[in-house]
């Protein structure tokens, strides 16, 4: 209980400072992060959505996996060329998308075993 109540009185302390803080920022900054942060959350929901989907082998799978796979690719282009990480990260990021969108698309669209498992409504 000790641990919690003193959780609790750090939190309390910082809370002004971090107000403090995000008044500082422009308000451009704080819209952007925001952003971000939906389309991140927006992309886990849509993944989440589409593992259910797989694992009930539903038709719509098909379309969605090729979507999700340009949007990760589209994804890793961005943080190769926009993001503050380092050529190496961002290098190996957008080869693992582009190797996966590469081999999965084809392979989602032209197989047969593929269009047989994924068939229920």
């Amino acid at each position: 209980m000790g641990q919690s109540r003193s959780l609790f009185y750090i939190i309390r302390d910082l809370v002004p400072q971090v107000i403090a803080a995000v008044g500082n920022v422009p308000f451009a900054s704080i819209a952007l992060w925001f952003l971000s942060f939906a389309f991140a959350l927006g992309v886990w929901c849509y993944t989440l959505w589409l593992v259910a989907a797989f694992f009930k082998r539903r038709r719509s799978v098909l379309k969605h996996m090729i979507v999700w796979l340009l949007i990760t690719l589209l994804l890793a282009l961005k943080m190769f060329a926009f993001s503050a990480v380092s050529d190496d990260v961002a290098v190996r990021e957008l080869l693992y998308a582009l190797v996966a969108t590469a081999l999965t698309v084809p392979y989602f669209k032209r197989s047969q075993r593929v269009k047989q498992t994924f068939v229920n409504p």
